[in-house]
């Protein structure tokens, strides 16, 4: 086991052409363009945590919520940007694993991989769980159960994933836009309702808005410290623009362009609409159950208006389902090449489609459907929480790998590509403690947080676990490898 701990930093440094090749990156098909990058990369930065979580956390921590963006949004951009460094040294459609392998040793690929899987299989059923919200709010699926809706969209969503990456990158690009269009259309028309004081619902948009219901604070500070679990979860697949880099042609240039334009998509888009969604409305009109730009629409009562914003919603969570099918797929398939995950989630079928870990994916989509069946109601928020675990163990992940490797560039055994992230080292330590941070925020919010944490012993004991039953795997391949 000794053979695959973290390889030291003493090591002579590799020529270039002997430089780290990961197995589970050949097979894969180059057909991503840099339109198809670029969607999803703004794709990665909206998605349902803010189509549909923002509405709760509005109502509970008012229009600081913004503030809470912003400080999520300025961290997910050094996570982004420390991957695109990576990316630009290596592109890997294993991306972090792949890097954790080669700087951490199997240990770190390992757990990388299995954090990743607990990210996207629970925001999985997070997302299907939203389809299933947004479609009760039409009178024709009212009566249908929750579950029922839930599984269709799974099932719709697994079949279009399975052709080719092509045809996701493709679905992506539309998905993308889609709901770009519609926040630029909900920024213009929100502008043009607060310029005109148009009266929403009986209120008159405008800082009254906010000045004459408790202003940014209504509830204290401690609200919108407490809603920052949440809000990560809104920044949850700003990483699959990195996995994706794998199957393009030409990542040093797309790449850079991709990842530093989410800076200023997180600007306008979150901190942006969440600004407007406080001055439209009081925060005490907006709730859980609904999407806040549908309350908007729904109390402005123009005709079918909050009917297309919710068709928008319902798209964005198809859209990040579509992405986690993806994703996960090339990461297990990473990890399957090694030994470290099921030997089936890296077959891969005649669409150069690792099929295997979409389908394992997949998987934990139909036990999410059976909790929408058990426990309508609190589905969302608990695979929230759960997710959120997943999303802090990547993100950690990323900035341990970027620290080794800058320790590497530093040393002269590898070379630090002309992108990179600004203010190494200290960036990595500061969201790194920012990250613990997160941590101790859930434990104090108490409930369905506190109890998330709580499983942390848990899943440490699983990863522990685990690796037991797969290292000797892990060690025979390593072996035949080298």
């Amino acid at each position: 086991m000794s053979d695959l701990s973290d390889r030291t930093l003493t090591e002579a440094p590799a020529p270039a052409s002997s430089r780290h090749v990961d197995a589970g990156d050949e097979g894969y098909s180059k057909d991503l363009k840099s339109r198809h990058i670029n969607m999803i990369a703004i794709g990665g930065a909206i998605g349902t945590g803010l189509f549909l979580g923002a509405g709760g956390r509005l109502a509970g921590a008012g229009p600081s919520l913004a503030i809470a963006y912003a400080v999520c949004g300025v961290f997910a951009f050094f996570v982004v940007r420390a991957l695109g460094e990576l990316v630009l040294y290596r592109p890997s459609s294993g991306a972090f694993v792949s890097y954790a392998r080669e700087f951490m040793g199997e240990k770190g690929a390992y757990t990388a991989g299995w954090l990743y899987f607990l990210n996207w299989s629970t925001t999985t059923v997070a997302d299907i769980t939203a389809a299933a919200t947004y479609a009760h709010f039409w009178s024709m699926f009212t009566d249908v159960p929750q579950w029922v809706l839930a599984f269709i969209a799974l099932a719709v969503v697994l079949t279009a994933n399975l052709i080719s990456v092509k045809y996701f990158g493709e679905m992506e690009f539309w998905f993308s836009l889609v709901k770009v269009a519609a926040l630029v259309i909900f920024l213009i028309v929100g502008i043009w309702l607060v310029a005109t004081s148009h009266e929403i619902g009986g209120h008159t948009p405008g800082l009254a808005s906010i000045t004459d219901n408790g202003g940014i604070f209504p509830s204290g500070v401690l609200p919108m410290l407490l809603v920052i679990q949440g809000v990560v979860f809104a920044y949850a697949s700003v990483e699959l623009c990195g996995v994706a880099a794998g199957e393009t042609e030409n990542p040093e240039k797309i790449m850079p362009k991709a990842i530093n334009s989410i800076m200023w998509r997180v600007g306008l888009f979150y901190v942006g609409s969440v600004v407007l969604l406080a001055l439209l409305l009081p925060y005490t009109e907006y709730s859980s159950d609904q999407s806040p730009f549908v309350t908007v629409f729904d109390k402005l009562g123009v005709p079918g208006a909050a009917g297309v914003m919710n068709l928008v919603v319902l798209t964005a969570a198809l859209s990040s389902l579509n992405s986690g099918l993806y994703s996960t797929g090339r990461i297990l398939r990473s990890m399957a090449v090694s030994g470290s995950a099921p030997k089936f989630t890296g077959l891969m079928n005649k669409g150069k489609v690792p099929y295997g870990g979409v389908l394992f994916t997949a998987a934990f989509g139909v036990a999410g459907v059976g909790l929408n069946a058990w426990m309508p109601g609190e589905a969302f928020e608990i695979v929230l929480n759960l997710a959120s675990i997943g999303i802090l163990g990547t993100w950690a992940m990323v900035m341990i790998c970027s620290l080794f490797f800058w320790h590497r560039a530093k040393n002269g055994l590898v070379e630090r590509p002309s992108y990179r992230l600004p203010w190494a080292p200290y960036t990595q330590i500061v969201t790194l403690v920012f990250l613990v941070t997160v941590l101790v925020l859930m434990w104090s919010d108490g409930g369905v947080g506190r109890t998330t944490v709580m499983f942390l012993p848990a899943i440490a004991a699983a990863l522990v676990g685990g690796w037991f039953l797969v290292r000797g795997r892990v060690a025979e391949i390593a072996a035949s490898r080298d």
